[in-house]
C-alpha cells in the first residue's frame, strides 16, 4: 500500500509529498497491473542523496529498496560480495572494517545504497586508478516491469548491465548484485594535506599525485581571486599497512552533530563563507607530513554533520558538477571560478579530482579523461539558474558534461550534447519506470 512523504533530494530544491511504497516483487507485479490503465510510472529510490531530480518521480511511484538490505554472500576469500540493492555503504563498510578487504570505490558519504551506487556509476577519489563501480560490478539481476527477472553482466544481457551502470534507475528495480572487493590491509588511511597557492599550481601537482597516492582530491577557495585564483588544499592518502594502523578499529560513525533547522537564510554564503574559506585553507595548510587517518574524516567529511544541506537555507542548493576533457580543462574551470566570482555566488564546497582513462561499461557512465569540478550554490533563484546556464555552456564548449545526478534543472540540449548516445538507454528502459529528471531531457 503506497503513502505520501516529504521525500527530498539533496539538494532540498523541491520538497513535497511523493508517492512511495516498500519494494517487494509482490508488490510490484500487483501495482504494475493496477497502473497499466493509467500510464503510471515507477522509479526505485534508495536512500535520497542524489543533489538532483533523477531519485523523483513527481508524477508516479517511488520503490522504496531500503527494507532490501541483506548481504546474500560474502567471500572473503577471493574478495566478492552478493548483496540486496537497499544496502547501505556504511553497513557494508563496517561489516568488512577488519577483513582486509575494502569497497573498491566510494561516494563522498556512506549513506548511500548499493542500488543507488550502481545506478548512478557513482566515482571517488581514486578514479584514475580504479574508475567508477562499474568497474567492478560482476554482475546483477534485474527485475523488469514484466515481471521477468534478468541476470545481467558483462557476458550476460550485456546491454542491459550497460544500460543499467549509470542508468539511474530506469532499466528495472536491481534486486541484488555482485561486487568486487578491493584487497586492503587497513581501512584507515595515511593522508597528507598540502596547500598550493594557485589553479595552476595544484593543475602541476596533480601527475606526481597520482603516481606515488591511490586517493587525491582537492579542495578550492571559490572566493580567492587574482593571482591566487584556484588556491586551496591537495588531500593525498593510502591504505595504511598493518603495522601503520597499529591495529587500530576503523570507525564508521553516525553523524557527531546535526544541524536541526532550516535557518532562514543561506548560512554558508557571504562573508560567512569567506571566513569559513580562510579558516579552512590556513588551518589545513598548516599541517606538514603524512598522518593515520579514520575512514570517516578521509572518504567522508561531511557525514560528521548530520543534515548539513539545511544550511543552504530553505531554498536549497544547487550542485554543478562537469567533467572536462585534459587539454580543455585548465581554461574552462579558471572560466568558471570567475563568472562564479563575478555573480557574487561562491561555492561552498568546491572540489577538483582527475578522471583516469579506465573506461566505465555503463552507458550514461558520466567520467571522461580529464577533470571534474564540483562547484555547491546556494539557490538564490532565477540569479543562480542563471549563473548556472553559463557554466553549462563553458562546459559545452569544452568538450564537456555536466553530470545527470547532480543535476535539477540542466535543459534537454545540454543533456543530449554531453550524452549523446542517451537514445540507447530510451530503447532499453523499462517501459514502467520514469524519473523528473528523465521526463526532463528526454521528452
Amino acid at each position: 500500500m503506497s503513502h505520501s512523504v516529504a521525500t527530498q533530494n539533496w539538494g532540498r530544491t523541491n520538497i513535497r509529498e511523493r508517492a512511495i511504497d516498500a519494494f517487494s516483487r509482490e508488490g510490484f507485479a500487483k501495482a504494475v497491473k493496477d497502473a497499466a490503465s493509467r500510464d503510471a510510472h515507477f522509479l526505485p529510490y534508495g536512500n535520497g542523496r542524489t543533489y538532483g531530480d533523477s531519485c523523483h518521480n513527481d508524477d508516479g511511484l517511488l520503490l522504496d529498496s531500503r527494507g532490501q538490505n541483506r548481504i546474500l554472500d560474502l567471500d572473503l576469500i577471493h574478495g566478492w560480495v552478493r548483496a540486496e540493492s537497499g544496502l547501505l555503504l556504511i553497513d557494508l563498510l563496517s561489516r568488512l572494517s577488519r577483513s582486509g578487504w575494502f569497497v573498491p570505490v566510494v561516494p563522498g558519504t556512506k549513506f548511500v545504497t548499493l542500488g543507488g551506487m550502481i545506478g548512478n556509476d557513482i566515482h571517488g577519489k581514486n578514479h584514475f586508478h580504479d574508475g567508477s563501480i562499474g568497474n567492478h560490478v560482476r554482475k546483477l539481476a534485474l527485475l523488469r516491469s514484466d515481471g521477468e527477472e534478468v541476470i545481467c553482466s558483462r557476458d550476460e544481457n550485456a546491454d542491459l548491465f550497460a544500460a543499467t551502470i549509470g542508468g539511474m534507475g530506469l532499466t528495472g528495480y536491481i534486486l541484488w548484485a555482485e561486487l568486487d572487493l578491493m584487497k586492503a590491509p587497513s581501512h584507515l588511511i595515511m593522508e597528507e594535506k598540502v596547500s598550493f597557492q594557485s589553479l595552476d599550481e595544484i593543475l602541476a601537482l596533480t601527475d606526481e599525485a597520482e603516481r606515488s597516492n591511490q586517493y587525491s582530491v582537492a579542495w578550492i577557495d571559490s572566493l580567492a581571486s587574482g593571482a591566487k585564483l584556484g588556491r586551496g588544499i591537495l588531500i593525498t592518502g593510502n591504505h595504511a599497512s598493518r603495522e601503520q594502523s597499529q591495529d587500530a578499529d576503523p570507525r564508521y560513525g553516525k553523524p557527531i552533530v546535526s544541524v536541526p533547522l532550516t535557518p532562514p537564510v543561506a548560512l554558508v554564503a557571504g562573508l560567512p563563507l569567506r571566513a569559513f574559506n580562510e579558516a579552512y585553507f590556513w588551518a589545513n595548510g598548516r599541517k606538514s607530513g603524512i598522518h593515520l587517518a579514520q575512514p570517516d574524516s578521509f572518504f567522508f567529511p561531511l557525514d560528521a554533520v548530520g543534515a548539513w544541506n539545511r544550511l543552504y537555507g530553505p531554498y536549497g542548493l544547487h550542485q554543478h558538477q562537469c567533467a572536462l576533457p585534459l587539454e580543455a580543462a585548465p581554461d574552462a574551470i579558471r572560466t568558471m571560478l570567475e563568472i562564479s566570482q563575478k555573480a557574487h555566488q561562491g561555492s561552498f564546497l568546491t572540489v577538483l579530482k582527475r578522471f583516469g582513462e579506465v573506461p566505465s561499461p555503463g552507458l550514461l557512465s558520466f567520467p571522461v579523461p580529464g577533470y571534474t569540478l564540483t562547484l555547491d550554490f546556494a539557490n538564490k533563484g532565477a540569479k543562480t539558474l542563471e549563473l548556472l546556464g553559463a557554466l553549462d555552456r563553458i562546459v559545452l564548449d569544452a568538450g564537456g558534461r555536466v553530470n545527470p545526478y547532480k543535476d535539477s534543472r540542466m535543459s534537454a540540449e545540454v543533456f543530449r550534447a554531453g550524452f549523446a548516445n542517451w537514445r540507447e538507454l530510451e530503447a532499453l528502459r523499462d517501459p514502467a519506470m520514469m524519473s523528473d529528471f528523465w521526463r526532463r531531457v528526454s521528452q
